[in-house]
């Protein structure tokens, strides 16, 4: 026990501790591993996070759009647009509709006249997958992604 405490003691003195380049090198190479996998799965939950914003948000219109119709009696008339993060819809004061940052909707009246008995909704958020999301008042149902849309002018 003594000769390997004596050893234990000449190796401190003579300074052979610590990590060898060798031993460094892995380390850092490890760690650049799991950098380069983790990366991109952050960035993709970002893009689905952006994406569930904007679906959500179209869900709140719908809603919104809904609890107008019962307090009027009608939808809100062609001019209607969305602007900025906090939107009133016409008539409908009380029901405002909060849009997530960076997501995008329009309305667009469903049979074409002034004031109509159905409306389209799309929406988008850039910083996603660049997903399109559209809802249909007249076939009801739920909010649903649009394949290979390229602006907000989507039928659903």
């Amino acid at each position: 026990m003594n000769k390997m405490l004596s050893k234990l003691r000449e190796k401190r003195a003579k300074g052979e501790d610590g990590f060898t380049l060798i031993e460094l090198l892995v380390v850092v190479v490890i760690i650049g591993v799991l950098i380069a996998i983790a990366i991109p799965l952050y960035l993709n939950y970002r893009k689905g996070a952006q994406d569930a914003a904007a679906e959500s948000d179209m869900h709140n219109a719908v809603n919104s759009f809904e609890q107008c119709y019962i307090q009027n009696d009608h939808y809100p008339d062609a001019s209607y647009a969305f602007s900025g993060a906090s939107n009133t819809i016409g008539d409908c004061t009380t029901q405002p509709i909060n849009l997530s940052p960076d997501v995008t909707m329009k309305y667009t009246v469903g049979n074409g006249t002034a004031r109509g008995d159905s409306y389209i909704i799309a929406a988008n958020n850039p910083n996603g997958a660049n997903n399109f999301y559209c809802y249909n008042s007249a076939k009801g149902g739920q909010v649903t992604a649009v394949a290979n849309a390229t602006n907000l002018d989507v039928t659903c």
